[in-house]
């Protein structure tokens, strides 16, 4: 072995002593619950995305925007608690089930949700917007009158637009009445692309949330 082979052996194990040494300390906070918050990055069809997790449930779903994960993370830190670790194997099940619903496997998520990240007429609108099956889509009205508020559309567009929970809390599924697609938190594109994945795209309305 030469000079260069014993050096870049060297640096092998020492990345991977400090691998080790990092996934000892992450689960040793854990056991000493200092890990309210869960986070993981993944690949999809989308883009990546950056999906966190509490107790409670799957809390936040975020597209790439050029500063993942540190946008998410600050708000994750703000609004729920500044523990906040990347505990991928944590977010097993959550990574699964959005596989499987990409590959065209899934058109319903089981997933446990903690809606922490809205309140008021926005969680309302967004508990509502979840009933809505796949493969259907709603209207912005019809959102708002459902979550107590028929003369709500644009309220309800924003509290839409605001969505923690995107793809697993469809607002990908609610259009303009006309059946304009209107807009998205992450971008039009990626809008389509659902609507196309669920075979939706250029239907009528025809699911109005269960009030």
């Amino acid at each position: 072995m030469n000079e260069l082979e014993r050096a870049l052996r060297r640096g092998r194990d020492t990345e991977e002593g400090a691998r080790r040494a990092s996934e000892r300390f992450l689960q040793q906070a854990e056991r000493d619950g200092l890990l309210d918050v869960a986070y993981a990055t993944l690949d999809s069809p989308v883009g990546l995305l950056l999906v966190a997790a509490t107790k409670r449930g799957l809390v936040q779903i975020a597209y790439d925007d050029g500063r993942l994960p540190e946008r998410a993370l600050e708000r994750l830190a703000e609004r729920i608690s500044p523990r906040v670790l990347e505990r991928p194997a944590r977010l097993d099940d959550v990574r699964r089930q959005l596989d499987d619903y990409f590959e065209g496997r899934r058109t319903g998520f089981e997933l446990p949700l903690d809606w922490r990240l809205t309140r008021g007429f926005n969680q309302r609108v967004l508990r509502r917007t979840a009933q809505i099956p796949f493969g259907a889509v709603s209207t912005y009205m019809e959102v708002a009158a459902a979550a107590g508020s028929p003369r709500g559309a644009r309220a309800a567009g924003n509290a839409l637009g605001a969505n923690p929970i995107p793809i697993v809390v469809p607002c990908h599924r609610v259009l303009h009445s006309g059946g304009g697609l209107g807009g998205y938190g992450g971008g039009l594109g990626r809008k389509q692309f659902l609507l196309r994945l669920e075979g939706a795209l250029g239907s009528k309305p025809r699911s109005t949330p269960r009030g």
